[in-house]
């Protein structure tokens, strides 16, 4: 007899710690076997509440955690929020395709990041951060102090690559810059990286569309860009068509795309 797991069966899993990030993002991190890779995300859920697709913000395969940016933002989210460390959350995944790893290796990585969009390429900047092989930029967009993210990781950063910290309107956590982040891309010194050069750029669907046409003015190919973005997910396994966008399903397809492709799915 054949024994098939049930695709939508979650797996019980401890909260271990919860630090908020800001007035409506906290970074939980879970007790969990589960095994991603950078760019994937996990279907969170707590029962006879909901369950939400949430892009994975770290993880630990040895010592058997994952951490996750949550935003409060509806139901299941605001339930989560009430929890406490020693609590349980319910995982089921992971889904969807990862961060050209093996493309990204070795090369020049100019990273992108608007708001909460910088959960996802965390666990990238951490995988390449010490390779002397892979060089970064970093460019990451907030709408204010209040709002930034990770701010002792982007002071640690800044430390050792490349890094412009923007916010729309008011200061930085170091007299940052003011500004989008598509203001900045322009100023990048990316000629002598040219033939080793690859985009990743993840945040709203507006600001990973206007970056990219950034990109494509300094003569960067389509093939190089890459974005990550979740749009109206709920199975994660194809089954509901709520991410549909044409014939692509986002959940099975992404959440990562190549421009080739994200330019005919970004709205």
């Amino acid at each position: 007899m054949i024994i098939m797991n049930n695709i939508y069966v979650p797996s019980k899993c401890e909260i271990i710690s919860i630090t908020p990030q800001s007035k409506i993002e906290w970074l939980f991190k879970v007790k969990s076997n589960i095994k991603p890779q950078p760019g994937q995300f996990i279907q969170v859920s707590i029962p006879m509440v909901g369950e939400a697709p949430i892009s994975v913000a770290d993880f630990n395969h040895e010592e058997g955690w994952i951490e996750f940016l949550i935003r409060k933002v509806g139901k299941v989210t605001d339930a989560i929020f009430d929890l406490t460390p020693g609590d349980y959350l319910f995982l089921r995944g992971p889904y969807g395709n990862t961060f050209p790893m093996e493309k990204l290796k070795n090369k020049h990585i100019v990273i992108v990041g608007g708001g909460s969009g910088t959960a996802p390429v965390r666990p990238l900047i951490k995988h390449f951060l010490n390779d002397e092989n892979t060089s970064l930029d970093l460019i990451f967009g907030f709408k204010d102090i209040e709002s930034t993210l990770f701010k002792e990781e982007l002071v640690e950063w800044k430390k050792r690559r490349p890094l412009i910290l923007t916010v729309d309107k008011g200061c930085g956590i170091d007299g940052e810059c003011v500004g989008l982040v598509t203001e900045y891309i322009p100023h990048l010194q990316l000629e002598p990286h040219m033939d080793r050069l690859e985009i990743v750029i993840v945040g709203p669907p507006m600001m990973m569309k206007y970056s990219a046409l950034e990109f494509l003015k300094l003569g960067i190919p389509e093939e190089k860009i890459w974005v990550s973005f979740e749009r109206n997910m709920s199975c994660a396994v194809g089954k509901c068509g709520h991410c549909k966008i044409d014939e692509t399903y986002v959940c099975l397809e992404g959440p990562i795309f190549n421009y080739t492709k994200a330019k005919k799915l970004l709205d």
